[in-house]
């Protein structure tokens, strides 16, 4: 273990209460010393999540009707408002060393960006227009969330990037606190520069986006890029989930 290193893992799907009760341990490692910075990279089942600047109403349609649909509502310490993930969607948990949170987020925002031009999409930042809009655009669209926490110098929470996941569950919330977002991808960026695009396979455009996007996280971080196995971070029992405080939906 080197300090130029940057140990990027590749988990899967995994429950978001999983992926967090991950972050934790992780976070504890690195505090400690016993791990350099880790970038985890992995997909959620259906879930919403309320960061701490999330307002009542955001979720507007009702507990009933997220949860007969598949998703599951979770609360949780990182910052920014309600947003959705899913499968097909690129989620990235940096547990890292932080000394100023606003370099953080833009580092991680030149990270998606740079990526993002790799596959042929001009993306940009919009952080001069406020909080609300922290994450990645296409022209008007967003196309990548990001919320973080930092706790005893060290990051965990992250971004996530809509590869090819369905879109429609952005609608039935006021994503990221902005009522008339319009939520992207890469598929649909892709479909619309170019009618024929296609993929080698199902899951293959996901699986490509995640080697550029560990690729350019590394390079704008001015490190190098080492893949390790879950094993390697000590992930090798069966995941305790934490006690959760589910949302309670006001409709």
């Amino acid at each position: 273990m080197t300090r130029d290193e940057l140990w990027v893992c590749h988990l899967g799907t995994i429950p978001y209460l999983d992926a967090v009760t991950l972050q934790e341990r992780i976070h504890a490692r690195r505090r400690a010393d016993e791990l350099p910075d880790t970038l985890l990279l992995l997909e959620h089942p259906p879930v919403y999540t309320r960061g701490r600047r999330s307002a009542a109403g955001e979720l507007a349609l009702g507990e009933d009707f997220y949860r007969t649909r598949g998703i599951d509502l979770v609360e949780t310490n990182r910052g920014g408002r309600v947003t959705y993930h899913g499968p097909g969607q690129l989620v990235g948990y940096p547990i890292m060393h932080v000394t100023d949170i606003g370099s953080h987020l833009r580092t991680m925002e030149a990270s998606i960006v740079s990526a993002l031009a790799c596959e042929g999409i001009e993306a940009h930042s919009r952080a001069d227009e406020g909080p609300d809009y922290t994450g990645v655009w296409v022209g008007p669209r967003k196309i990548a969330s990001i919320g973080v926490h930092v706790s005893r110098g060290i990051s965990t929470h992250g971004f996530a990037v809509n590869v090819e996941n369905d879109l429609d569950p952005f609608s039935w919330v006021i994503a990221c606190g902005l009522p008339d977002v319009e939520m992207t991808s890469i598929a649909s960026e892709s479909q619309a520069d170019s009618p024929a695009a296609e993929t080698d396979g199902e899951g293959e455009r996901l699986r490509c986006f995640r080697k550029r996007i560990a690729h350019s996280f590394c390079e704008v971080h001015g490190r190098r890029q080492r893949i390790v196995s879950p094993r390697r971070l000590g992930i090798d029992a069966p995941i305790a989930r934490p006690h959760s405080r589910r949302v309670a939906v006001a409709v």
